[in-house]
C-alpha cells in the first residue's frame, strides 16, 4: 500500500471512531419522570387546587421546566414544581404536567379535576310596587348544571330577625321557588336568596324591593248629621246621650235645640240643655226661656257652636294606605275639635205649678220635650289616582 492509500485508510477509521462516539452518547439520553399529586380533586366552581410536582425525577442531570396545561384553556410554565389554579368554569378537567430536564428528555402525567359548577339564580321581582301589594318573588328558572336537587331558603327582610340568633341574615322565611312578599308600608326591603344544590355548590343573591307610597285625589264633602229625640222627663230627673259625630269626618258647627211641650199652667217649666265634648274640655250650657203665647212660641232652648276646624282642602296627596291617609287627614293638629265623645243633657229643673194643698196631685209632674241636634261635617272622599 503506498503512502497515498495509508493516508486515506487512516481518515475512514477516524470517522468511524467518531460515529461510534456520537451513537454512543445518543443511546445515553434518559428521560425524566413526571410525578404529581393534586389536592382536592373534587371543588366548587371558583375554588383553587393545588399542584405539586417536586417528587419528579430528572433520572440524570437536573429539571429545566415544569410545563402546566390546565385543561380550562390555560397554560403555564414553572422552574419550580409547584403551582396552584383557580378553576372558574365548572366540569371536568384533565390537567397535563409535562417536565423536562436538562439533556432535553421529557416526560408526562395527568390528574382529573372535578369543578361543580354553582347554581345559577334567576330572580324576578315585578317594578312599580306600591304599598299594600303583595311581590310575587320568583325564582322558579334557577337552575344547576349539574342537575342537582336545589334547595332555596329566602331572607325576605334583612332588617329582621326571625330565628332570633343575632343574625338578620341567616334567617329562613320560605323554601319555595316562588314567594308571596306582603307589604305594608313604603320604603326599600332588603333581603336574600340562598340556593343549594346539595353537591357543596351555594351561591346567594340579595335582591331590593323598592315599595312606593299611593297617591289619592282628596275630595271634602259636606254632610249634616241629624238627630232627633222625643222624651218626658219628670222634675228633678236628668236623661243623657252619649254619640262620636267626629269619628270619621272634621266638625265644622253644631246648633241643638230643646222644645217642651206648651204647659196648660203657668208659670213655664225650667229645663237644661248642656253638650260636654269630653277630650276637648268644650261645654256650652242653656236654660229654656218661654216663647210668645200669642205667636205659639213654645219654651226652648238652644246651644250651638261653629268654625269649630278649619275647611279641608281638595289636594292630591301621597299615602302607604287609604286608611293612613284618612287617619292623618283627620288628626292634623288644629283640626281634631271633636273627634271624641259627646255628651248630651237634658234635666228638668222645674215643673210648675207645684201642689199647694197636701194630698192633691201635682198638676205638673213633668213635661214632654223633643231635641233636634244638627252637626255640620266634612267628610274626606279618598279616590286613587295613577302616577303621571
Amino acid at each position: 500500500m503506498n503512502r497515498q492509500g495509508g493516508i486515506l485508510l487512516l481518515i475512514l477509521l477516524m470517522f468511524q471512531t467518531l460515529a461510534g462516539c456520537t451513537g454512543g452518547v445518543l443511546e445515553s439520553t434518559v428521560e425524566p419522570r413526571a410525578v404529581l399529586i393534586a389536592s382536592p380533586l373534587e371543588i366548587q366552581q371558583g375554588d383553587t387546587v393545588t399542584f405539586d410536582a417536586r417528587d419528579s425525577d430528572p433520572i440524570e442531570g437536573v429539571i429545566t421546566s415544569y410545563k402546566w396545561d390546565f385543561g380550562d384553556g390555560e397554560k403555564t410554565t414553572t422552574i419550580a414544581g409547584f403551582t396552584s389554579h383557580q378553576f372558574l368554569q365548572s366540569g371536568q378537567f384533565t390537567t397535563r404536567l409535562t417536565v423536562t430536564n436538562d439533556q432535553g428528555g421529557e416526560d408526562s402525567t395527568t390528574v382529573s379535576i372535578s369543578v361543580n359548577g354553582a347554581p345559577q339564580i334567576n330572580l324576578s321581582i315585578p317594578e312599580g310596587v306600591r304599598s299594600g301589594d303583595i311581590v310575587e318573588l320568583d325564582a322558579s328558572n334557577t337552575f344547576d348544571a349539574e342537575g342537582g336537587e336545589l334547595i332555596f331558603s329566602w331572607d325576605l327582610d334583612h332588617m329582621g330577625d326571625t330565628d332570633s340568633d343575632g343574625d338578620t341574615r341567616n334567617d329562613v322565611d320560605a323554601t319555595d321557588q316562588i314567594v308571596y312578599l306582603p307589604t305594608e308600608s313604603s320604603g326599600t326591603i332588603i333581603g336574600s336568596l340562598t340556593v343549594d344544590d346539595s353537591q357543596g355548590g351555594i351561591v346567594v343573591e340579595q335582591f331590593t324591593i323598592d315599595v312606593q307610597t299611593r297617591r289619592y285625589k282628596v275630595v271634602w264633602v259636606e254632610n249634616t248629621l241629624e238627630w232627633d229625640f222625643d222624651e218626658y222627663l219628670a222634675q228633678g230627673d236628668t236623661w243623657t246621650v252619649n254619640m262620636t259625630p267626629g269619628a270619621e269626618a272634621r266638625i265644622v258647627s253644631y246648633e241643638a235645640i230643646l222644645e217642651l211641650d206648651q204647659d196648660l199652667f203657668l208659670p213655664p217649666d225650667n229645663f237644661t240643655l248642656s253638650v260636654n265634648v269630653v277630650d276637648d274640655g268644650h261645654r256650652r250650657t242653656s236654660q229654656t226661656t218661654p216663647g210668645n203665647i200669642t205667636q205659639n212660641e213654645t219654651t226652648s232652648a238652644e246651644v250651638n257652636a261653629s268654625e269649630l276646624n278649619p275647611v279641608g282642602e281638595n289636594e292630591d296627596l301621597d299615602a302607604d294606605s287609604e286608611e293612613q291617609l284618612l287617619a292623618s287627614l283627620l288628626n292634623q293638629p288644629g283640626a281634631r275639635f271633636g273627634q271624641g265623645e259627646w255628651v248630651w243633657t237634658v234635666v228638668a229643673q222645674d215643673a210648675d205649678p207645684d201642689s199647694v194643698i197636701p194630698g192633691i196631685p201635682d198638676p205638673d209632674a213633668g213635661n214632654d220635650w223633643t231635641l233636634t241636634i244638627t252637626i255640620v261635617v266634612l267628610t274626606p272622599v279618598l279616590t286613587e289616582i295613577a302616577y303621571e
